[in-house]
């Protein structure tokens, strides 16, 4: 059986021009990369006096690099647990009540979203770091960091699952009515968890970014791994050499994000359709049983 397509198949000269550009594409980058990396030795940028502290455990300067930076993105890591946590909590009961709201209320609420959704997230930062102390109210500077990430994602979240209960059919709530089930009813135990298995990519897109953002703590002098990076970089004299290992470390963990939520949706899938392949299995020798007393 043929694999439908949105394209046609590419013919062989499509396909030779294909690989014609992806050569030369390849020889360009290629050529980048040798130019790039022979300035660089140029300046000295490639030597173990630069890279030692980060990548030789001989180095005198690698325990303390080290020890001071695992702590420091510690730190990101703990930012960042509480603000994806409240902002999920927080970004639910705001679809719930843009939802369910009378009119009144759904327009504070898509008020309060627009309001936010539109504000830059280091301003919000800022902005918590500021007023707060203003009033009276003094809380260390992680709490500072992970208001104004919230204040921000959950709103951003709030949209994400909002469009996830748009997306259900109708005949959903429906059928939940039909039952006897209440709105409230029906949202929670119905729309609710299917929007999330429907939105599970965005909700876990956005909150790689909640901990990406977490790196602008270094603003009001919370100890994350940039500030970190920016004082270890005034000793060691390589902000080069220690950015760039602090992006392949910020790579990796998005990337890790990534892979644990495509296992999460691969088993909340396989959980989901699990159920309804057992009760139908039996339904077709009764089918068949019937076509033949039929006939």
């Amino acid at each position: 059986m043929s694999t439908p397509v949105l394209y046609d198949n590419p013919g062989p000269r499509m396909r030779r021009r294909v690989l014609i550009g992806s050569i030369v594409v390849g020889v360009l980058l290629v050529a980048v990369a040798a130019v790039v990396l022979t300035r660089l030795a140029a300046q000295d940028q490639l030597s173990m006096e630069r890279w030692g502290p980060i990548i030789s455990p001989f180095h005198p300067q690698f325990l303390a690099l080290w020890s001071g930076l695992g702590p420091a993105l510690l730190n990101n890591v703990v930012a960042a647990v509480l603000a994806m946590a409240l902002s999920l909590v927080i970004g639910t009961l705001l679809a719930v009540a843009r939802i369910s709201s009378t009119r009144t209320w759904r327009w504070a609420v898509v008020g309060f979203v627009e309001l936010f959704r539109g504000l830059p997230v280091v301003v919000a930062i800022f902005f918590a770091y500021t007023v707060f102390p203003e009033i009276g109210i003094d809380l260390p500077l992680l709490w500072y960091l992970v208001i104004g990430l919230t204040a921000y994602n959950s709103v951003i979240i709030a949209e994400i699952v909002r469009s996830g209960v748009a997306s259900l059919p109708r005949g959903q709530a429906e059928a939940a009515s039909a039952v006897g089930l209440t709105g409230w009813q029906s949202l929670s135990l119905i729309q609710l968890p299917q929007a999330f298995r429907v939105m599970l990519p965005a909700l876990i897109s956005q909150l790689v970014v909640i901990f990406k953002d977490t790196s602008l703590g270094f603003i009001i002098g919370y100890e994350e791994s940039v500030r970190f990076t920016r004082i270890a970089i005034q000793t060691l004299e390589n902000p080069l050499q220690l950015f760039f290992a602090l992006a392949v470390i910020f790579i990796v963990i998005n990337y890790l994000l990534e892979r644990l939520a495509i296992w999460v949706e691969r088993r909340l899938s396989r959980s989901a359709s699990s159920p309804a392949t057992g009760p139908s299995a039996p339904a077709a020798p009764a089918l068949a049983g019937t076509a033949t007393t039929g006939g």
